[in-house]
């Protein structure tokens, strides 16, 4: 897999349509990930119509890319599918908890992870929006999403109208921990964030956003505890009316 180490968000699109032939042969190609007892544990939702992309976008911050993609794919936890089929096969089925939905969560992520190598393989270009468990229920009644299925992830996709930098990563020696888990000391800290905060762009968000450091700006400004908070209420709520809590 060459792409790997030059894959990019993309958010900008050609005018190009992605051929659903195409897009099968991903999705079916990616069914081939890793999967809890191989139940397939998800569903994928494709959207083309420009009615649904405008109606899903406020769920996503109105984020341009969310209209101006080709394609927008919600990727769901799918409980739903493996309890009718127990129940109409003379089986009890008990995955309305929270342990069967991180399963059934785990198996989606897997599934969109998988989906979208394969796609930059072909050349597409994808964004991963984070904000498809900040404001669940609207996605929820656009795309008429039943009990036991919920939205985990949504990728747009397209082929790229783009080519911007890479992201900065963290050193891979602040990520790996031999045999045992060892707790971050200040100096490790120190190292682990030095690139990341000397960059100019980070420089240039603290000193917008009128903060001493680049770790404030995730703090107070782009993921502040309130909004944690709230939407974790939120998200909770969409849990229990998709009868996982």
């Amino acid at each position: 897999m060459q792409t790997i180490n030059t894959r990019r968000s993309i958010r900008r699109y050609q005018d190009k349509d992605v051929d659903n032939t195409l897009l099968t042969r991903l999705i079916k190609e990616a069914e081939r990930t890793q999967t809890m007892g191989n139940l397939q544990l998800y569903s994928v939702v494709v959207t083309r119509s420009e009615e649904l992309k405008a109606k899903l976008a406020p769920a996503h911050f109105n984020q341009p890319m969310v209209t101006g993609a080709p394609v927008v794919l919600t990727f769901c936890a799918d409980y739903r599918r493996t309890t009718l089929w127990a129940e109409q096969r003379q089986a009890t089925p008990g995955y309305d908890n929270p342990l069967s939905f991180v399963n059934a969560m785990t198996d989606a992520l897997l599934f969109c992870q998988t989906f979208c190598n394969l796609a930059e393989e072909e050349g597409l270009g994808c964004c991963f929006l984070g904000t498809t468990v900040y404001q669940p229920q609207s996605i929820i009644d656009t795309l008429q999403l039943p009990e036991l299925v919920f939205p985990v992830a949504t990728i747009t996709l397209g082929w790229p109208d783009e080519n911007p930098p890479l992201s900065d990563r963290l050193p891979v020696s602040t990520i790996i921990h031999e045999e045992t888990f060892h707790d971050y000391s200040a100096a490790d800290i120190d190292k682990a964030y030095a690139y990341k905060e000397q960059l100019d762009e980070n420089k240039e968000f603290v000193k917008i956003n009128n903060k001493q450091t680049l770790a404030q700006v995730f703090t107070d400004c782009r993921y502040t505890k309130a909004d944690c908070e709230a939407m974790s209420e939120t998200l909770l709520e969409a849990l229990r009316k998709q009868k996982f809590l």
